[in-house]
């Protein structure tokens, strides 16, 4: 199906928008009618500039506040034919009635919406009326269907716009009922679930498909079951996409919609983490920190400044550089390296190059929207890619594997990073949380594999505080190794103030030991979490993680007593 968006999902003006969405692969456009309005061309140079990129004009909109008026407004309306031949485009939205003075009268309704129609038809253009969610009489999209029946012209039909259905808790079966061809057009929006006025829930927070809650591919089954065959067409209000960088949003929302049509190849999501690459100008500080936790350095790259640092089936990478301490590089497990590529680089994930010599391990890596390397690729032999360094036996000791990866993203790449990180690597998003931080609030938002065998963690912070990322390394025995490190290095253990185990204590039945080790303690409906932080080295800090029992979360309600430690630290 052709795919087109409506201008006012990007920022920009209407030129920039009209670049980056036929850079980022679409076939039409919408064209909203203050971004006409605001633009210094003629309706006929900006059809000559849409056609000359390749793009056709679908959609002109709104035309608002028309049908069951005391007197129907056919001046304006004549006025809105004539510019739409100018500009080349043959379909207008029309918005049913939010007007105070609309009077509650379907068949006064379908009567003008028919003589309407029949203006639009002298001018070869068609009418999609479209229920808003907030209509003052037609708020439901069969409403508007019996409306636009029993106008019964051909230039008539309606406008399907999963927002306006979802957000009112209607069932999309219905759309099936409507003939495919009197659905001339289909608006496509996400949205988180929020309890908020429906109608700055639409100005200001919907998302683009994969990005929210709502069931997507659900309604797009039910559209494509009545038979429509019209481009597929994004609409999305959004603060921060009006902020954002126009071409990275528009590639972002062709993303959305090759997801949502599962026209990607399909790939086997990464089963674990391979490794975590620090990079860092002087090394000393994190091998301090890897050896304090029970780390031995187990290879070096031949050709490479990196370094091997590895306990069981926990591998850490660091790689000489002038930037950082920080985390420049994840590598997943995947069962399928080239699949894996072959489905991120449909899915428009920009694939990054590599140099390597003869004989050596063939990495490909794409780039997460944050800029780190995500490499794809085996651990089992005898594909490994530890076979490119010269190796030592790995270290026993405490610590098993990488339990999870935490990232902080841009605030503006939130969204697109959640479907980049549930397209690309077909991660699930849980529940979206929040907690206090001392300058503002953390939101968090946890991506894991249908096993649990990789876990991702999506953070936003407080703009005027660092953006922190962090390694989660699992242990089958926590207490052991927190007793190891506080004898042996307590300076590199995040202290933990003693009101926040007086409160553990109110709270539930805990080993004293905790206190002395400081540290946190948390339980869900399966099982217990016990974990401990070390001090942050450049962006970077570790967590050791226990659970226990089933344990599914990630201790996030002490994330608060974490943040203010690391920020009181900081100065």
């Amino acid at each position: 199906m052709r795919r087109s968006i409506a201008t006012v999902s990007v920022s920009g003006t209407l030129t920039e928008k009209l670049d980056a969405i036929a850079a980022a692969g679409f076939d039409g456009v919408e064209i909203f009618e203050n971004d006409l309005l605001a633009c210094p061309l003629r309706p006929e140079e900006v059809r000559r500039r849409t056609a000359g990129l390749g793009l056709t004009i679908d959609l002109y909109q709104p035309f608002r506040d028309f049908e069951a008026m005391p007197e129907p407004d056919l001046r304006r309306a004549e006025r809105k034919f004539r510019l739409m031949e100018r500009l080349g485009a043959d379909l207008l939205l029309v918005c049913s009635n939010v007007s105070p003075h609309a009077i509650d009268d379907d068949e006064l309704a379908a009567e003008q919406l028919r003589l309407l129609a029949q203006r639009a038809a002298e001018h070869g253009i068609r009418i999609a009326y479209e229920a808003l969610a907030w209509g003052r009489h037609v708020n439901e999209y069969l409403h508007a269907w019996r409306i636009v029946r029993m106008a019964d012209h051909p230039n008539l039909g309606v406008c399907l716009d999963s927002f306006h259905i979802m957000s009112r808790g209607s069932d999309p079966i219905g759309i099936e009922a409507i003939p495919g061809e009197k659905i001339f057009f289909l608006q496509l929006a996400d949205a988180p679930l929020l309890a908020m006025d429906v109608l700055q829930w639409s100005r200001h927070y919907r998302c683009f498909p994969g990005q929210g809650s709502f069931d997507m591919p659900g309604f797009l089954t039910h559209v494509r079951n009545a038979g429509y065959a019209g481009p597929l067409s994004l609409e999305v209000f959004n603060d921060h996409f009006r902020q954002a960088d126009t071409h990275r949003t528009a590639v972002d929302a062709m993303r959305s919609l090759i997801a949502l049509e599962a026209l990607a190849p399909q790939a086997r999501t990464p089963t674990g983490f391979a490794f975590a690459e620090l990079i860092a100008g002087d090394l000393e500080g994190p091998r301090a920190v890897l050896t304090a936790l029970g780390f031995a350095r187990s290879g070096l790259h031949p050709t490479k400044p990196v370094e091997l640092w590895e306990q069981g089936r926990a591998r850490i990478l660091l790689n000489r550089s002038a930037e950082g301490p920080a985390l420049g590089a994840i590598g997943l497990e995947s069962p399928d390296p080239a699949a894996a590529v072959e489905r991120a680089e449909s899915l428009l994930a920009p694939v990054l190059p590599r140099e390597r010599a003869e004989g050596e391990a063939s990495l490909a890596a794409i780039a997460a929207p944050d800029g780190t390397q995500l490499f794809f690729c085996r651990t089992a032999e005898p594909y490994s890619w530890r076979a490119d360094f010269t190796r030592s036996e790995p270290a026993g000791g405490a610590i098993t594997h990488i339990d999870h990866i935490a990232l902080t993203q841009p605030w503006h790449y939130f969204d697109e990073a959640e479907l980049f990180y549930r397209s690309v690597l077909g991660l699930t998003p849980q529940e979206s949380l929040e907690f206090p931080d001392p300058y503002g609030l953390l939101r968090s938002k946890a991506m894991t594999s249908s096993d649990g065998g990789l876990r991702m963690v999506l953070n936003i912070a407080p703009e005027q505080v660092p953006a922190l990322q962090h390694v989660a390394l699992a242990c089958d025995d926590l207490l052991a190794a927190a007793r190891r490190l506080r004898a042996r290095h307590p300076e590199l253990l995040l202290p933990i103030p003693d009101n926040y185990y007086d409160d553990l204590e109110a709270r539930h039945e805990i080993d004293p030991e905790l206190r002395e080790l400081g540290v946190l303690h948390d339980r869900d409906e399966n099982g217990a979490f016990l974990h401990l932080y070390t001090i942050t080295v450049g962006r970077v800090f570790f967590e050791l993680v226990q659970r226990v029992d089933g344990y599914q979360g990630y201790g996030a309600v002490n994330a608060p007593i974490r943040r203010a430690v690391q920020h009181s630290r900081a100065h």
